[in-house]
């Protein structure tokens, strides 16, 4: 018999783990990862009021990512949702990368935040 490991129940148990270290303050929220496997989205999460301060994702009407390869549509939201973040005041986020390895599309999305002017 064979016994193939659930690739999303061991990242689930990933974020869990990183999550129990992680949480998003007024000052210096979270910023959150969710990657599928043809989109991605982000937020940035206040923990302690339990509210999401702004997001961003590859099916929001106002990012346009039409022709441009995953990895960069990753960049691209990651510079929405920085804009979006430094609108309401927000210079300083806490990175919640969901349980993923910092890699190609969620790593694309850090590194597009950053250039836009977010600290991590």
């Amino acid at each position: 018999m064979i016994n193939k490991q659930n690739k999303n129940q061991i990242r689930l148990k990933r974020h869990l783990r990183v999550r129990s270290n992680i949480s998003g303050t007024a000052q210096c929220p979270r910023l959150n990862v969710y990657r599928s496997t043809s989109h991605i989205y982000a937020q940035v999460i206040d923990d302690v009021a339990g509210k999401t301060l702004a997001a961003s994702s590859t099916v929001a009407k106002d990012v346009n990512v039409k022709g441009k390869t995953k990895t960069e549509a990753a960049a691209i939201v990651g510079a929405d949702v920085a804009k979006k973040a430094m609108a309401k005041g927000i210079a300083c986020v806490v990175f919640d990368r969901g349980g993923y390895l910092y890699t190609g599309r969620v790593k694309a999305l850090a590194d597009g935040a950053r250039e836009a002017g977010l600290k991590f």
